[in-house]
């Protein structure tokens, strides 16, 4: 199943009443504001996904700026959205789709499997003219699905890495020409440079397959790499869901994500760093 559906299959979905949940997922510094936001305007039949509630925990310095949240607090959201195992999820933001593959990255490392992404989010669905409301959103009833703890590794277990690490940032802050973000500017020695723009074009839509496939290739991915052999990180966890979701999308292997990413590898004076300036 791909990852990514289009506007129209979705309001196809919406218009024949299928059951599944859709999460519009925002993410805004100020308090309130993503809130007032999905009240505005949104998606018909979508809940509010507060992504710095509801799937992020405390940032610090030993865990990076987007470490996961507890299961406890995934398990009650999950209640809280109905979601279930039988009901599937579509997930949308309003920017180019980092928020959501977040979301859908998440929900699938918490044992959540039928979980799709908006191509083009919000601002492609508004560009066909398509229907939307204002207001809270449903109120659904509560489901019993408890989040799992899936696999992920820690900083020490990619200081011992010896496979492929890619680095799903900007060319200019892997480089380390940039960096506004993160205690140090550069990447994690002998990581690879795939930037997650380079999936999708302008408007933030995912590329046709073939592109997807030619680009991993050049990194030696194809789809029948072994997931533990590649790594892949980003600041903190959301650029890097991004690409994720791109190689599935793809029909490539869910690859390993390190989610602490540069955030908890430069807040440590004593990793090293290369710069390629």
């Amino acid at each position: 199943m791909s990852v990514y559906v289009s506007s129209e299959e979705l309001r196809e979905l919406i218009r024949t009443g299928q059951k599944f949940t859709l999460l519009a997922a925002l993410w805004d510094e100020h308090a309130g504001r993503a809130r007032s936001a999905f009240h505005s305007e949104h998606i018909p039949t979508a809940q509010f996904c507060d992504m710095s509630l509801h799937l992020v925990g405390t940032p610090t310095a030993e865990v990076g700026r987007n470490p996961l949240p507890s299961l406890v607090r995934l398990s009650e959201t999950f209640r809280h959205w109905g979601i279930a195992e039988d009901r599937p999820v579509i997930v949308y933001d309003v920017g180019h789709g980092v928020f959501a593959a977040r979301v859908w990255w998440t929900l699938r490392w918490a044992g959540v499997e039928n979980v799709r992404i908006l191509d083009g989010g919000f601002a492609a669905w508004d560009a066909l003219g398509f229907d939307t409301v204002a207001g809270p959103g449903p109120v659904n009833v509560h489901s019993e699905l408890d989040a799992q703890r899936g696999q992920v590794p820690t900083i020490d277990d990619v200081h011992g890495f010896k496979g492929l690490l890619i680095d799903a940032r900007q060319p200019n802050r892997f480089r380390g020409l940039k960096e506004r973000l993160d205690k140090k500017a550069g990447h994690i020695p002998g990581a690879r440079n795939l930037p997650v723009q380079d999936l999708f074009d302008g408007d933030g839509m995912v590329k046709p397959i073939d592109e997807i496939l030619e680009r991993f290739a050049h990194l030696g991915i194809t789809h029948t790499t072994d997931p533990a052999s590649t790594v892949v990180y980003s600041g903190s966890g959301n650029h890097s869901a991004k690409l994720l979701a791109a190689a599935v999308h793809a029909g490539l292997p869910m690859l390993t994500h390190y989610i602490g990413g540069w955030s908890q590898w430069a807040a440590d004076v004593s990793n090293p760093v290369s710069r390629d300036i």
